[in-house]
């Protein structure tokens, strides 16, 4: 039985370099201000995502035409297609066409689908070497950390630790923190693995149904260097990033990069159509799970994502506790209500981990309801029996509390008298909620004593 992470306790050890978090609260926060400036150069900003929204929504509620549209037309244009339940098929898969063609070595461009099914564990224990080619994925990679953001997977690292890792791995001079020198460093190795590798495995951001092609976005252009120079092609993709036309391309692409990073556009949008003669391409339709979420009235808005991280960006928890509290391939507040679905058991911390303040939904380009669900999520958890059980102890006295005046008056009475005469019950490091703040200073009278004292001199 694999151990239970726990949220709260991983942002603890976060928290320890508190220079690092602030650094991570700002720089997160530097790249939600350059999405705010893009965002608003763009008079139609709401409409498009309007549209968008409702292009997915379409989307979900014929998922099942459009993905058979979609591999009929990919097949009539030569692709292979295969499917896949969960993530062990998709694994298995993916390593079988690696078998077929007697290849140990394998090129990767930034795919989240293959972190969250954990595909270059399960292929090293087979003996084939994957190198991630995105730089941010190479770093985490080199430093044997998954990544902590889905579009930024090493922003937790400074330029300082990633010149150690180069230098170690990399041969780069002990102490070079120069980013130039260092993004040298990388083109070189990542040079000579593009051309040796016969095999390339990109992610997929959109695949049009009309046409049976897919796109996929990069700033590097690694996914284009890996699968031009290599004999095979997979492409592995969630069955939610269809598409039904190629006229609705241009609503997503605009969304896409402004939402992540504040640019107009990503710097490379590829689409591959067909292999070249000679070639193979291999599409690899992977649910894990996306059938039961799409079952789940409450929740089935969350396959709209587009996995552009603004929530991310914007969110103050994760600003504050780094991604990988979030014990996930997907973290921040859209993989707070994604995990759940996967192993309700074992992310049964992810939606408490928010203010509910609202600032993803906000910012999110297909208009998902996030805040909304990880409320919803926890009255699924609690329900289920799933959540801590001192926490869900704690709720149902709430509960009660609430639901009795009597109560709910003598319990904020003896909560005055507790914080004025013996503030040391409850300012004290047994109290989880004392140890990042202050108590706030007990009022003199309730509202309502407050409103029937007023309300006697008003009527006199």
């Amino acid at each position: 039985m694999k151990e239970v992470k726990d949220h709260a306790t991983l942002a603890e050890q976060f928290n320890i370099d508190e220079p690092r978090v602030n650094w991570h609260d700002e720089t997160l926060w530097f790249v939600r201000q350059k999405r705010d400036r893009a965002a608003h150069a763009i008079p139609d900003w709401e409409l498009l995502r309007e549209t968008a929204s409702g292009i997915k929504q379409h989307v979900l509620s014929n998922l099942h035409d459009y993905l058979e549209q979609f591999e009929a037309n990919a097949k009539a244009n030569g692709i292979t297609v295969h499917w896949a339940a969960d993530a062990v098929e998709h694994n298995q898969i993916v390593l079988s066409i690696l078998q077929q063609h007697g290849v140990n070595r394998m090129v990767k461009s930034k795919s989240m689908l293959t972190e969250e099914c954990h595909l270059n564990d399960y292929l090293e224990q087979h003996g084939v070497e994957v190198i991630d080619s995105d730089l941010g994925e190479r770093i985490v990679q080199l430093a044997k950390e998954p990544p902590s953001h889905i579009v930024l997977p090493c922003i937790h690292k400074k330029k300082e630790e990633i010149g150690e890792i180069f230098h170690e791995h990399l041969g780069s001079p002990a102490g070079m923190a120069d980013p130039q020198v260092l993004t040298e460093t990388a083109r070189h190795h990542l040079r000579e693995v593009f051309i040796t590798r016969r095999a390339a495995l990109t992610g997929v951001n959109f695949a049009v149904a009309e046409t049976g092609e897919f796109i996929v976005c990069t700033n590097e252009g690694n996914a284009d260097m890996g699968t031009h120079l290599a004999d095979v092609h997979i492409a592995c993709m969630g069955i939610e990033k269809l598409i039904p036309k190629r006229e609705h391309l241009g609503v997503f692409l605009r969304l896409l990069a402004r939402s992540a990073t504040g640019q107009p556009i990503t710097t490379y949008s590829s689409h591959f159509r067909k292999p070249r003669p000679g070639h193979e391409i291999h599409m690899v339709l992977v649910d894990n799970g996306r059938s039961t979420q799409l079952g789940r009235e409450d929740f089935r808005n969350s396959l709209k994502c587009i996995r552009c991280g603004a929530c991310m960006n914007t969110c103050p928890v994760y600003r504050r506790s780094g991604g990988h509290s979030y014990h996930n391939a997907v973290a921040g507040p859209i993989g707070a209500i994604l995990a759940p679905n996967l192993d309700m058991h074992k992310n049964a911390d992810l939606p408490f981990a928010s203010t509910l303040c609202g600032s993803c939904s906000n910012v999110c380009p297909v208009k998902i309801d996030i805040h909304d669900q990880l409320y919803k999520w926890r009255q699924v958890i609690v329900k289920e029996g799933y959540a801590d059980k001192k926490k869900g102890m704690g709720m149902k006295l709430m509960t009660q509390t609430f639901a009795s005046p009597a109560a709910f008056q003598s319990a904020g009475k003896a909560g005055r008298w507790l914080l004025k005469n013996a503030p040391f019950t409850v300012n004290n490091q047994l109290n989880p909620w004392y140890k990042q703040r202050e108590m706030p200073v007990p009022p003199k009278e309730s509202f309502g004593e407050w409103y029937r004292k007023n309300r006697k001199k008003n009527e006199q």
